[in-house]
């Protein structure tokens, strides 16, 4: 079996070769059912979205020698029944409880339930309320952000990289990855908090970069394509996903070890007040290095190739092919 050594080696110089472009078909196809399916999760499982935005009451109990979340849902459950409940352990000894807007009274009877419950004074229950006001505001930057993030991504590709193809094929990729991982989010029933807002413009970034590396070698290969050239347009970009392929698995690796050990071993720990974020980077950088390698580049190649002087140029490499694989050409 070979190396990943000998495998990357054998991926640059074009000795083994992955049909990224020429099977983009595919990968389009598999792109849209997950686009497609992710959209259509909120259908027949609504998303969540925490206590910051949607308002309500916020309720920490502090010095606990025994966090048990199940008295917390009942101490409040005991005094406003239909009331819905969220129990969150934050480190060794605090319980935090969240729940849908209560009045003035009924959050003083919730207080005093939930120091009853665990035996502590009232004076270390804290409550705070989130008005829905408040909620709206957190949303609406939260979508300002990621428009402005977009809009700058466009620019600022399309001016490195000297042409709006190239950064219209990364947009699309981002929008791939922030659906997916959004479908996936909710299918998994996690709350969207501000925390995973955060975790999800992280991975844009992750995203970003992961192509941008690819695309720079993209546009070295096919700058390289003179008249000359061996390669069709499609071939070279191709042969820079190929030459790129390492590292990008390589990168992915590294980067979810350790989100991986923050989203499954940190409940155990008493971090689960990290899961979304961890949650969202996590899905979000597999489907980052997967937008990067089947829909971006084999996105981009396909804009290009529609061109009438590149269509040209790869109809004068086919033809030398031919003639050069023919007896009166050899």
């Amino acid at each position: 079996m070979r190396s990943m050594s000998q495998l990357g080696n054998d991926l640059y110089t074009g000795k083994t070769s992955f049909p990224f472009v020429g099977r983009r078909r595919l990968w389009f196809i598999i792109a849209a059912v997950l686009v497609i399916g992710s959209a259509l999760v909120p259908l027949f499982r609504p998303i969540q979205f925490s206590i910051e935005f949607t308002g309500g009451s916020q309720f920490t109990v502090s010095s606990l020698s025994s966090p048990d979340q199940s008295l917390a849902a009942d101490a409040v459950q005991e005094v406003v029944p239909d009331a819905t409940v969220k129990v969150t352990t934050v480190g060794d000894s605090a319980v935090r409880v969240q729940t849908d807007q209560m009045t003035d009274a009924e959050t003083r009877d919730v207080a005093t339930a939930l120091a009853t419950a665990y035996d502590v004074p009232e004076a270390e229950v804290t409550t705070s309320f989130i008005g829905p006001s408040w909620g709206q505001d957190v949303t609406r930057q939260s979508l300002w952000g990621l428009a402005i993030f977009l809009a700058l991504t466009f620019l600022i590709l399309a001016l490195y990289f000297r042409t709006w193809k190239m950064s219209a094929a990364a947009i699309l990729g981002l929008v791939d990855v922030l659906v997916i991982t959004v479908g996936i989010y909710a299918l998994a029933g996690f709350e969207i908090s501000p925390a995973a807002v955060i975790g999800f413009l992280t991975i844009l970034a992750y995203s970003l970069y992961d192509t941008t590396v690819v695309f720079d070698k993209i546009r070295e290969n096919t700058s390289e394509d003179g008249e000359i050239s061996g390669r069709t347009f499609g071939e070279s970009v191709n042969l820079a996903v190929n030459q790129t392929l390492v590292r990008s698995i390589n990168t992915t690796v590294v980067a979810i070890l350790p989100v991986g050990a923050i989203l499954f071993i940190g409940p155990w720990l008493g971090a689960e007040t990290l899961s979304d974020i961890s949650l969202s980077i996590f899905v979000g950088i597999i489907v980052a290095a997967y937008s990067t390698l089947f829909v971006a580049a084999p996105l981009y190649s396909l804009f290009r190739e529609n061109e009438p002087g590149m269509k040209a140029r790869d109809e004068k490499v086919r033809e030398a092919r031919v003639l050069a694989g023919s007896p009166a050409g050899a």
